[in-house]
């Protein structure tokens, strides 16, 4: 069927998968795909996996949904779990024992960028009409509406909505004096991506993240941490910032929240979201019960696997078997969530010859691809990507040269 009847803000490549099991996933010819994009970090647990999927069934076969204004022991508990693995909390039991810890609290919506809406609406709630400045990266993405848009640097994207909301300043990354020199009387917060994933997996200094946590605490302004490509295990920590040693003001989270289900959550510090009053913030389908009962089981499954040591080795052992690849410039980002810099090819030009050869990559700019495979792939199906991989760059050098 034509995309005739969708509004053009996309532009898909004419595969249309149908079907998904593992790692892979099959189009509407049977034709079978290694799936090493995961949605965009999205799919961690790969598709179809059972636990998730039996949960699902199980939920829709009782109440898929009920408003807000009434009570959803469902979304209580996965605020609590939430909250345990941000304050380093990540075992069941430990979780269920009710002790001194502040676990936070947490508002569900539906997405990675309104998690970030509700971050920014809350530092401005806290600060008041006198501190309403946000300072976020440039290069950075938090997603897609006004106001998020106005917090992602990158100007592109910007241009074509423009005039923005006011009292979004960028500066850049990993440069802590560009930061302090913005920070005024009327900043509210800083934003800030652990890893950059849209701009190319961008690392940091190791210090970088530190260095704002410390100066946000000797300024008083507010430090929101953007996990939502970066958190729940794909970085070799459950929360990239834990690698960090600090405790951010504000964390977002969505992406492989519930492994494919549209879930985004905005966790802040109990006294921070304690600022929130009814009316103050909403959404109608935000904790509903269907997409609740899905995070618990995917959370349950990364818990049960350890799933930041998992994605640790895995890709430890990925960076290891690329060494072999004279094409590859370097190799950034931790865990499951790698940003392959290539040598004179275009990365566009490899995604597009990796799709050909049953690969699924992503090039987020001209010199790298991105892979965020899923936390149970095998060394087998690692393999099997080393393969397919030099198939496609073996394809992009011979175009290059045609």
């Amino acid at each position: 069927m034509k995309e005739e009847y969708l509004m053009p803000t996309y532009s898909p490549d004419d595969v249309c998968f149908i079907k998904g099991e593992g790692s892979w996933l099959y189009d509407d010819n049977n034709k079978a795909y290694l799936d090493f994009l995961s949605g965009i970090a999205v799919t961690s647990l790969g598709h179809n996996f059972k636990p998730v999927t039996d949960a699902i069934k199980d939920q829709a076969e009782n109440l898929l949904h009920v408003s807000n204004l009434f009570k959803n022991n469902l979304s209580n508990k996965l605020a609590k779990t939430i909250g345990a693995l941000i304050n380093g909390i990540h075992g069941f039991d430990e979780i269920a024992d009710e002790s001194d810890v502040d676990y936070g609290k947490v508002f569900f919506c539906n997405s990675g960028a309104e998690a970030n809406e509700c971050a920014i609406k809350l530092a401005r709630k806290i600060k008041g009409s006198q501190a309403h400045k946000i300072i976020s990266m440039e290069n950075s993405f938090h997603g897609r509406t006004l106001a998020t848009l106005a917090a992602t640097g990158q100007k592109a994207k910007q241009v074509p909505f423009e005039p923005l909301p006011p009292d979004f300043v960028q500066v850049r990354y990993d440069d802590i004096d560009a930061v302090a020199d913005q920070i005024d009387s009327a900043t509210a917060a800083v934003l800030v991506e652990p890893i950059q994933g849209e701009a190319g997996v961008i690392e940091p200094s190791q210090s970088y993240i530190k260095e704002l946590s410390d100066l946000c605490s000797k300024t008083g302004v507010l430090l929101i941490v953007d996990e939502i490509q970066t958190g729940l295990g794909r970085c070799g920590s459950w929360f990239k910032f834990q690698d960090s040693q600090i405790m951010p003001d504000i964390v977002t989270s969505a992406k492989s929240l519930a492994n494919g289900v549209p879930i985004g959550a905005c966790w802040a510090k109990t006294q921070i979201a304690n600022e929130f009053h009814p009316g103050d913030h909403g959404t109608t389908f935000g904790g509903q019960l269907l997409a609740c009962r899905a995070s618990l089981a995917t959370l349950e499954a990364l818990m049960s696997m350890n799933a930041p040591n998992q994605t640790k080795r895995l890709g430890e052992m990925i960076k290891d078997k690329l060494k072999d690849f004279s094409e590859i410039q370097l190799i950034r980002g931790d865990g499951l969530l790698l940003g392959i810099v290539l040598r004179d090819l275009d990365a566009k030009q490899v995604q597009l010859n990796a799709l050909r050869h049953g690969l699924i990559v992503n090039a987020p700019r001209l010199d790298t691809i991105r892979i965020a495979p899923s936390f149970l792939i095998s060394e087998i199906e690692i393999d099997t990507f080393l393969i397919k991989f030099r198939q496609a760059i073996d394809d992009t050098k011979q175009d290059e040269n045609s």
